[in-house]
């Protein structure tokens, strides 16, 4: 029995392991293929339909469990809009904007902020570390988004790093608001109720430049993207994460975001060509020292 759960451990831990990379894949995948052959919303239009479709097939074979208590329908639409609609609209198209690796790392202010509600909407207790935590991190972050740079992959970094750190308030408010629902239902009939409204609320948005798809321009390459970024980088890392925080709790499934930025950064060195800096590791330290102190604190309390 021990061994069983030691493999099933080993499963989870892996499972974690490999949603993050593919999210770390997405980085960069996404600006293989867009904007220049789909729109950022476009694409996130397909990534969350094709996701919806895949999650309703696997409810069909396992779950029964379909609707939700009508209490909790305006959570549901909140969290939604906040985890799937604003969270991913912004972040595909601040990433055509930024660099892989800016926002790769400004996605670590996620913790910080996801803090900074914790303390003003729960009322947890701040301290003088979490104080200092949230300082260092935020100040890499405002570094890292001052930096005036070039790049190739690159077109505007201010308004895509903006459109980051957007993204990243609304994620952050997505896990308070999930918070009671995690209570009353399981990761997966959450995710399946997420992507359900958010697509239906996503496709206005995204409708127009799915009719402006060339598919004329599309190479084997970008083909491939295209599926990794639906398939693994979208359906699958959520998939995994879930199966992460069923088995080994959200807490140690969290921790993971970290490997993101070890993933994107390495990638995006190898295969765009960005450059790494003096001032990119000064802000990394920074961000990363802020979220290990205001983690630190929290665990211990």
């Amino acid at each position: 029995m021990l061994q069983n759960l030691n493999a099933q451990n080993f499963k989870a831990h892996a499972a974690v392991i490999c949603s993050n990379l593919f999210l770390a894949c997405n980085y960069n995948l996404v600006k293989t293929i867009s904007p220049n052959f789909i729109g950022p919303f476009a694409l996130n239009a397909l990534r969350v339909g094709i996701s919806l479709a895949l999650f309703w097939t696997i409810w069909c074979f396992g779950d029964t469990r379909a609707g939700f208590a009508k209490k909790d329908w305006l959570r549901f639409i909140l969290c939604a809009l906040t985890g799937v609609v604003i969270n991913q609209l912004l972040f595909i198209k601040g990433l055509t904007l930024t660099s892989t690796i800016h926002a790769s790392l400004l996605i670590l202010v996620t913790p910080l902020i996801v803090t900074f509600f914790a303390f003003w909407v729960l009322k947890e207790r701040f301290t003088i570390h979490v104080a200092i935590g949230l300082a260092l991190g935020v100040s890499g972050a405002v570094f890292l988004i001052l930096q005036r740079e070039t790049s190739n992959t690159a077109t505007n970094y201010l308004l895509g790093d903006i459109l980051v750190i957007t993204n990243a308030i609304a994620y952050s408010l997505y896990f308070i608001l999930v918070k009671p629902l995690m209570a009353r239902y399981t990761p997966m009939h959450i995710m399946q109720w997420m992507f359900t409204i958010g697509f239906f609320s996503m496709l206005p948005v995204g409708w127009r430049q799915m009719t402006e798809i060339n598919t004329d321009l599309f190479r084997g390459i970008h083909l491939i993207a295209l599926v990794f970024i639906c398939v693994f980088g979208t359906f699958l890392a959520y998939y995994f994460n879930i199966y992460g925080i069923q088995r080994l709790g959200a807490s140690i499934t969290g921790t993971y975001i970290y490997t993101q930025p070890v993933f994107a950064v390495s990638i995006a060195i190898i295969f765009l060509d960005e450059q790494i800096n003096w001032q990119k590791i000064a802000a990394a330290v920074l961000i990363f020292a802020g979220v290990f102190l205001v983690n630190l604190k929290r665990n211990k309390t």
